[in-house]
């Protein structure tokens, strides 16, 4: 028997392949299928089943078109619903992969049909748990996305947690391996531990959520500091419950190369946004007006979730060459399937071709140190909890996640410096500024961390703000 994670980074995921004997079965798969099929053909084995979690709502699965390409068919755990035809497992029920079988725990709390699948080996030893969102490493998954789903709030949801929890997960064996769906980085969870695999055993000795001395603890411990789910998340349940297109027909439709001449008139008649996906270093340099920058490098496609919000917006691509697939096939594993094309020769054929171009002004740490005085305003971009560790003196905390709800509040009159931790997110933010006609600002390069290293400019924790910018 071989079990292996398959962990996607950029959107701290994982998902699961499982091998016995001459058959296969893959839990939680991505939207792009071709690396399953590989593995399966590598192998010499039969999908036998695609097991799922939940509806996922941080990403699009790839169980429709896996299903379609191998005829295995898709499982859900009780009390699903989804608008296509999949078999739902009753509560402790057994699937065999080869000698191995795969056991139904319904661990319902983060959703109704939230569901733990139970690896059982050759030898009948339990020896491992596919936990989905149900538990993570340090952490249980969030209790506050299914509330619209159902009549229930975030608290029953919570307490429901609880007790499967300690029903179905707390009374297996302490060396059972956890493999759960998301790693630290996730918008699913709030304290995971930057390990993607562990034991039973150490969770319940070092998970706070595992360790509250009872049910009431454990509501209010879990619900406490949850911040606001990404916008998207709704968006991709209803894909993952009703059904998408093809990725072979998001791609083919994507990879359309549109020259300079007819860019600008295809981004007006269709009322695309323009994504560029370049890099600060070169973003800033030049592009075009307009354009929002979220670089492929980083946590690309959350960062378009969040901040595009509406999967069926329409977008055209300005990306580094060669990139394109990789720009299409990131968006589709958050539901942005509606890519119209991209610019052929990217923003080099632009700047060639002597069409308009905008820029951001961006300083070195340094520069900043030496322009910076008492009167300076600074909008630091990072998250609360980052801002709250340590900030500059008297800097202002405007989260990029919220940048629509206070970027109509800024003074353009007043010149102000933006930054975040390395200059990923004030570049976001920069882009943003700049296409609802806000130039009165200077971007840092390198961020907080570059100024920190400076060590001549005075931090420190937390302050309630007061004045308005």
């Amino acid at each position: 028997m071989k079990v292996e994670q398959i962990y996607t980074g950029c959107l701290a995921q994982g998902a699961y392949y499982i091998v016995s004997e001459n058959e296969a079965a893959i839990i939680d798969p991505l939207r792009e299928v071709k690396p399953y099929l590989d593995r399966l053909e590598k192998d010499n084995v039969t999908l036998k089943y695609i097991f799922e979690t939940h509806f996922h709502a941080d990403f699009v699965s790839g169980h429709l078109d896996l299903s379609k390409k191998t005829g295995a068919p898709i499982i859900y755990g009780p009390t699903a619903n989804p608008k296509f035809e999949a078999i739902i497992a009753e509560d402790f029920q057994v699937f065999k992969v080869g000698k191995a079988k795969i056991k139904v725990l319904h661990t319902p709390g983060h959703t109704m049909e939230s569901t733990t699948y139970l690896l059982i080996d050759e030898n009948g030893t339990e020896t491992a748990i596919f936990t989905g969102d149900t538990l993570f490493l340090g952490d249980v998954g969030r209790p506050d996305l299914a509330q619209k789903a159902t009549n229930l709030t975030q608290e029953d949801l919570a307490g429901i947690l609880y007790d499967s929890l300690h029903s179905k997960i707390i009374p297996l064996d302490d060396t059972i391996t956890v493999y759960p769906a998301h790693g630290a980085g996730s918008a699913c969870g709030k304290n995971m531990q930057k390990e993607t695999v562990d034991t039973l055993g150490n969770q319940k000795r070092t998970n706070y959520a595992l360790n509250q001395p009872d049910k009431e603890s454990f509501i209010r411990e879990v619900l406490d500091g949850l911040t606001a789910p990404p916008k998207y998340f709704g968006m991709n349940v209803a894909l993952n419950k009703g059904g998408y297109e093809s990725i072979d027909t998001v791609m083919d439709k994507g990879l359309n190369p549109i020259s300079v001449e007819n860019f600008e008139n295809f981004a007006e008649d269709s009322g695309a946004l323009i994504l560029d996906t370049r890099g600060a270093a070169d973003f800033h340099k030049g592009f075009i007006p307009n354009s929002i920058n979220i670089g492929l490098k980083g946590d690309f496609a959350p960062w378009v979730g969040t901040l595009i919000v509406d999967v069926k917006h329409p977008l055209l691509l300005v990306t580094d060459e060669g990139t394109e697939e990789e720009v299409i096939t990131r968006l589709s594993r958050v539901g942005f399937d509606n890519v119209l094309g991209y610019l052929e020769g990217g923003f080099r054929s632009w700047k060639d071709s002597g069409k308009e171009i905008d820029e951001v002004k961006r300083i070195s740490p340094a520069e900043f140190v030496e322009q910076f005085d008492d009167k300076a305003t600074v909008v630091d971009v990072r998250k609360l909890t980052e801002y709250a560790a340590e900030h500059i003196d008297n800097a202002f905390n405007k989260p990029l996640d919220t940048i629509s709800d206070w970027v109509s509040s800024i003074n353009d009159s007043e010149h102000f410096f933006l930054h975040c931790a390395g200059g990923y997110r004030s570049m976001i933010a920069a882009s943003i500024l700049n296409s609802h006609g806000i130039r009165n600002f200077t971007e840092i390069e390198g961020g907080f961390n570059g100024i920190k290293k400076t060590e001549k400019l005075p931090t420190s924790d937390f302050v309630c703000q007061s004045k308005t910018l």
